[in-house]
């Protein structure tokens, strides 16, 4: 997987959605419980214990958005002991979740530093020209579309999964999508590892397209040995519906620049025009 660093796409005004969203998202991170235990590599029972039930309270579950099926029993974030040892506490949920609701507090939760950090590197890079395009009001509308057509998506396709789904990558995704619909040839900096990181400047099509082929692969369960804890599926459906929903901004787009040297960023001869 190439990791994108810079595109060559500037923009005219301030993306202040996209910087908005990305210190959300880090802040609700900072703020997630089991965070200060993941850090320094504790992982001890407690801590497991407050993240289940911040999640089952906060995360979408897909059984919940399509069956509406609530847990009858929750973790309650404290520990007991029982019959078979040392447990988390479940009890009757003390607070009503809205299923619909779910879906947006969970594009403001990660599973880790890493992807948080990819996520958000993906955000910044591809994200402001979007906003760029649609304008601030629009672009924070998109985003949050993109994000429920995703975790939907992914629902009915698992709809009896009782998985926390959490993260930013759907919605992530449908700014990937408009970004290939509106900049298709815009140059993209990557890092491509190859014995080491190799720096390479591509064009936008191939980066995401590279991109979605891998997230289509993946979530038919080739390449991998299962699908583990990414949602594959939920990336698909966010970057199709991403696409779909910027086509019609697409006349009228401004070119990005054209590109001067060669993919490794060499200064290109001058060029006579006849």
């Amino acid at each position: 997987m190439v990791i994108p660093v810079h595109d060559v796409n500037p923009v005219r005004r301030t993306p202040w959605v996209t910087y908005a969203l990305i210190a959300a998202n880090v802040l609700v991170f900072l703020s997630m419980p089991g965070l200060a235990g993941s850090v320094v590599g504790d992982s001890g029972l407690a801590q497991t214990c407050h993240l289940q039930a911040f999640l089952d309270h906060y995360a979408a579950v897909p059984r919940e958005l399509i069956h509406h099926q609530l847990p009858r029993l929750v973790p309650t974030g404290d520990v007991g002991v029982g019959a078979h040892g040392a447990g988390c506490v479940v009890a009757p949920p003390s607070y009503d979740k809205s299923p619909a609701l779910s879906v947006l507090t969970a594009m403001f939760l990660h599973g880790g530093w890493l992807h948080l950090l990819g996520n958000m590197l993906f955000l910044l890079i591809f994200g402001n020209n979007v906003e760029d395009r649609m304008g601030h009001v629009r672009y924070a509308l998109f985003y949050v579309a993109c994000g429920y057509a995703s975790g939907y998506g992914f629902a009915l396709l698992n709809a009896d999964s009782a998985d926390p789904l959490i993260g930013a990558s759907g919605a992530i995704a449908g700014v990937l999508g408009a970004y290939l619909v509106l900049y298709p040839k815009a140059r993209v900096w990557v890092l491509v590892p190859f014995l080491i990181f190799l720096p390479l400047r591509l064009p936008a099509w191939l980066v995401l397209g590279f991109w979605f082929v891998l997230q289509a692969v993946y979530s038919s369960g080739e390449g991998v040995s299962s699908a583990g804890t990414v949602a594959y599926a939920a990336h698909v459906v966010g970057f199709l519906v991403g696409m779909a929903l910027a086509w019609p901004l697409k006349p009228g787009t401004p070119p990005p620049p054209e590109p001067r040297g060669l993919l490794f960023g060499r200064k290109a001869r001058p060029r006579h025009t006849w």
